[in-house]
C-alpha cells in the first residue's frame, strides 16, 4: 500500500445512461447530493474455508460511515482496466492479496443516497475473489471486519437491511453463490 493514495483525490470515469465513458471527474468533487453516474466496482473476498470478509466502513468515510459492507469497493482510475483497479484497491484498504477474482455480476448499478444526503449513483461490477491472507487493514477505509458464512450475510442483511450498505444489500440478493 502506498502512504500517498489515501491523500489523493482520484479521478473518477463518469458515464452517460448507456454506461459509456463521457469524461472524468475528481471523486471528492463527484460525490455530492447530485452525483454524476460512474464507474465503480465491488468485490466479496473469500477464504480458503469459504468464509466471505465482510467490513464495516471507516466512521470518516464520506459516505454510509460505520456500516457493514462487502469486502471492499472502489473507482477505477481513468484508462484503468477494472481488474487492476480491484488488485490496487484490495492491497491498499485490506493490504491483501487476491487470486481468482471473477467477474459475478457485470451489470450490476445502483442509485442510493445516505443519512447526509451524499448520493452514490454507480455502474458497479461485483466481483468474487479468494485470499490465503489475512487482512491488515488501512484504519482510514475500514473500522473494522470479520470473516462469516455467506449464507449468514445474506440472511442478516435480508432481515436487517439498515446495518449493511444499500449496495451491498442488492448485490446479495443478487448473487446466487451467497444465498
Amino acid at each position: 500500500m502506498t502512504d500517498t493514495e489515501a491523500h489523493v483525490d482520484d479521478e473518477i470515469v463518469l458515464l452517460d445512461m448507456d454506461g459509456t465513458p463521457i469524461g472524468t471527474a475528481s471523486k471528492t468533487a463527484a460525490h455530492g447530493p447530485d452525483t454524476a453516474l460512474h464507474l465503480a466496482f465491488s468485490c466479496y473476498v473469500l477464504n480458503a474455508d469459504g468464509q466471505l470478509l465482510i467490513t464495516r466502513r471507516a466512521l470518516s468515510k464520506k459516505t454510509w460511515p460505520g456500516v457493514w459492507t462487502n469486502s471492499f469497493c472502489g473507482h477505477p482510475r481513468p484508462a484503468e482496466p477494472v481488474l487492476n483497479a480491484v488488485h490496487r484497491r484490495a492491497d491498499f484498504e485490506l493490504g491483501l492479496e487476491i487470486s481468482e477474482v471473477a467477474l459475478a455480476l457485470p451489470l450490476f448499478r445502483y442509485r442510493a443516497t445516505d443519512s447526509r444526503g451524499t448520493v452514490e449513483n454507480e455502474v458497479c461490477p461485483v466481483y468474487v475473489a479468494r485470499t490465503d491472507g489475512d487482512p491488515d487493514p488501512d484504519p482510514r477505509e475500514v473500522a473494522e471486519f470479520v470473516w462469516v458464512e455467506p449464507g449468514a450475510v445474506a440472511r442478516a442483511a435480508s432481515q436487517a437491511p439498515w446495518a449493511f450498505s444499500p449496495w451491498m444489500v442488492m448485490q446479495l440478493e443478487q448473487l446466487e453463490k451467497f444465498s
